[in-house]
């Protein structure tokens, strides 16, 4: 009788024992974690100042890194072609002597370039800008004579606020000048430790990307390493793809508009010296970097351009102008598309729209950068497009295809 009574307790005690539940176990940390970063993530809402000065402290650290990481995705094209050149031209059959010598070359060709543009390019924009500062009483006294002249021709037209805004304009300057030269010795110490500190990030940086680029295929197997352990299986391909489609939306434009802005930057200095037009150093070379900007890039850099030839000589700056505008046409119609190709596939209205919106949000960086990551944006809103009308077993009509996206492309 005993033993049985004490066979139903030990029953009971089986029946009432708590057993493990790997289902509301998974939910309570998953409960945990979201509990935790949520709490982390209004927390640094709450502290916002607070958050962006860490974050741009965490940014000064790791800016070596990400020049140098920058350094290394420009450079790795070129990087390529001349692996492929020692491996399959000069029948080298080392492949790391192959990837040595096209990271030696790939080096030795930008710094040849940054050379020349330090000791040939640079002292002669010195020079330009010495002679636009001192021409600058003279281009005073010619807007004063051109006040002078348009007051005889039209008495009636009252100058005299404008010639009351140079008069002010001036003594400012010359204030400023002042100022500016009493700061000069704390400023020049401030500026050579900035530029101290520069060249070792500098440093740093080209370590970093000669690194990365040295260990490129290791890196970019770690980062596949990464997608396949955390990623689910039916997601692995689609982020493989997208990402492969980002690097080469961002690569071909970056250097395609690199090499096309280059040569337009030559061709305009070739031109002015054709045409005699003075500075032709100075604005090539604004006009070689504003052209980095899509469609309105040459114009940009037209505009203060011919603003300066303007006051030398409005013949000259006639002439600079429409130069401009043909060689921006040459640029658009023959030199871009076979440069560029159709690398982003935009239409104009995109890119204005990319941009305005990239101007707006990180300036001229912004700007640059705008066309491909809208073409990116574009590309994946395609995509979406794309997988619902699979989901639907449907086709649009061909005048109804959205961005005209060709469905077999990917």
């Amino acid at each position: 009788m005993n033993l049985e009574k004490q066979n139903k307790s030990d029953d009971d005690i089986k029946k009432n024992k708590f057993t493990a539940n790997n289902r509301y176990f998974t939910i309570c940390i998953y409960t945990m974690f979201v509990i935790f970063f949520g709490a982390i993530i209004i927390n640094l809402i709450t502290s916002w100042n607070t958050t962006l000065k860490n974050i741009e402290k965490g940014l000064a650290v790791l800016m070596p890194f990400i020049i140098g990481a920058l350094i290394a995705y420009i450079l790795n094209p070129a990087v390529a072609r001349f692996y492929k050149l020692f491996r399959d031209k000069c029948k080298i059959k080392s492949d790391a002597l192959c990837k040595i010598l096209a990271i030696i070359t790939a080096y030795v060709l930008v710094i040849g370039i940054i050379v020349i543009v330090l000791f040939g390019v640079i002292p002669q924009i010195i020079t330009s800008l010495t002679d636009l500062v001192n021409f600058i009483p003279t281009a005073a006294q010619q807007l004063y004579h051109f006040f002078d002249t348009l007051e005889e021709r039209f008495p009636s037209l009252d100058t005299e606020v404008l010639r009351n805004t140079i008069n002010n304009a001036i003594p400012n300057f010359i204030n400023y000048a002042k100022d500016f030269a009493a700061n000069m010795i704390p400023a020049l110490y401030s500026i050579s430790m900035s530029i101290l500190k520069w060249v070792l990030n500098l440093f740093i940086a080209i370590m970093v990307s000669i690194y990365m680029l040295a260990d490129k295929r290791p890196l970019v197997n770690s980062c596949k390493a990464v997608v396949y352990a955390f990623v689910p299986v039916k997601y692995i391909q689609l982020i493989l793809e997208v990402s492969a489609e980002a690097n080469r939306l961002f690569s071909s434009f970056i250097v395609g508009k690199a090499i096309d802005s280059t040569i337009i930057g030559v061709l305009c200095f070739v031109l002015m010296l054709i045409l005699r037009l003075p500075y032709a150093v100075l604005i090539s070379v604004i006009v070689g970097i504003t052209n980095m900007i899509p469609y309105f890039g040459p114009f940009i850099g037209a505009i203060p351009s011919a603003i300066i030839l303007l006051f030398i000589s409005p013949l000259k700056a006639v002439i600079f102008v429409v130069m401009v505008f043909v060689l921006q046409q040459f640029d658009g119609l023959i030199l871009g598309p076979k440069i560029l190709g159709d690398s982003t596939g935009l239409k104009p209205l995109w890119i204005i729209f990319a941009i305005t919106v990239g101007g707006s949000i990180a300036g001229v960086l912004g700007m640059f950068l705008g066309v491909p990551a809208v073409a990116f944006i574009r590309y994946l809103i395609q995509r979406l497009i794309n997988h619902q009308l699979q989901k639907r077993d449907e086709s649009l009509p061909e005048h109804l295809q959205p961005f005209e996206f060709d469905s077999t492309k990917h």
